[in-house]
């Protein structure tokens, strides 16, 4: 039987219905191309997270409601997910699936986002099981991979949109460098593959759920009611970009993740790609001190006479102005070294 829509989300554990969308840059087209493809009875409630600024008004309910059958709007902190709506993660919060209800956190960021895929993913994964649709859409650097493994390793199903097809494939790419996914498809056909998932039934379980602590722990630190990365993790020797605070090594198959001890999460690419802007920022700031140095140096040999000291701070100058050379070649240098993928 087909559900109306707004209908209530069935306990129905004989069908994928829960849908969790992840995209970043070029990833407002791929969400609408997913939505026109999604059939006006769509029974499922679908979940999308797409990186935005903190301070940003999002104007992606409208466009997805233009775009497709379904209704989108502001997900509602305590809402529950009804069938055949479209629920958007507002800026500055992570969207959650908890106990069968729609949560909002401003919990710790994740490889520099808030709302991030992974929190999403992986809250899903927990509650809905071999219910959940994960899909991964244009975007660059790598959040969503790690959320779509849970989603996999929870026995539900994984799509990941064609990279060939996204603006930005970064994304794309990582999702499959992490999971083999049940479906590779262009965004345009993502909507009606959605939608033929839910509609097959699925076989009873092979055996018990598992319950994996490591995930329990870190759906908890989306919502800042479980801080202490330490019980599930090993010290990992570096510096959180956003806070300064110890990295931990979450896990290390088949590439490691990074969590502080206040929750900040950081993909191997992610870290490194905040370490060489943490970097290029100290580099700029030394490069102004040097040049300050050799300004005022200047200013000083300029009222002295030669034998006042005049000569020691022209050499003082000379010599701030030579290091300030090496630091804009050490700039140059990083800026050339940074991969397509680091733009955000």
């Amino acid at each position: 039987m087909t559900l109306p829509s707004h209908a209530p989300l069935p306990a129905a554990a004989d069908r994928r219905d829960l849908v969790a969308v992840g995209a970043s840059a070029g990833g407002v087209e791929a969400l609408r191309a997913l939505v026109g493809g999604l059939p006006p009875d769509y029974p499922g409630a679908v979940l999308v997270v797409l990186h935005v600024p903190p301070s940003a008004p999002s104007a992606l309910p409208i466009i997805l409601s233009r775009s497709g059958p379904l209704p989108a709007a502001m997900a509602v902190d305590g809402e529950v997910p009804q069938g055949g709506r479209i629920y958007v993660a507002p800026a500055d919060h992570h969207l959650l699936l908890m106990d069968g209800h729609l949560r909002l956190s401003r919990g710790p960021a994740e490889n520099g986002h808030r709302p991030a895929i992974d929190p999403l993913f992986r809250s899903v994964a927990r509650a809905a099981g071999r219910r959940a649709i994960g899909v991964v859409l244009s975007g660059s650097r790598d959040d969503g991979a790690a959320g779509l493994s849970a989603i996999a390793a929870a026995g539900g199903a994984t799509v990941v949109q064609d990279p060939v097809d996204a603006l930005v494939p970064w994304m794309p790419r990582a999702a499959l460098d992490r999971v083999v996914a049940d479906h590779v498809a262009p965004a345009v056909k993502i909507g009606a593959l959605i939608s033929d998932i839910t509609a097959t039934t699925l076989l009873p379980a092979p055996g018990a759920v598992v319950v994996d602590p490591v995930l329990e722990a870190e759906v908890k630190m989306s919502t800042l009611t479980h801080l202490g990365t330490e019980r599930i993790a090993e010290p990992a020797g570096y510096g959180c970009p956003d806070c300064g605070g110890s990295l931990f090594l979450i896990e290390d198959r088949p590439l490691p993740r990074f969590r502080c001890r206040v929750g900040h999460a950081w993909s191997p690419e992610s870290l490194l790609d905040e370490q060489t802007q943490v970097l290029e920022s100290a580099l700029w700031v030394a490069l102004r001190s040097l040049k300050e140095k050799s300004a005022l140096s200047r200013r000083m040999a300029a009222g002295l006479s030669a034998g006042g000291g005049a000569a020691k701070f022209r050499a003082t100058a000379d010599d701030a102005e030579s290091a300030s050379e090496t630091i804009r070649e050490l700039i140059d240098r990083l800026g050339s070294t940074a991969a397509p993928g680091d733009v955000r």
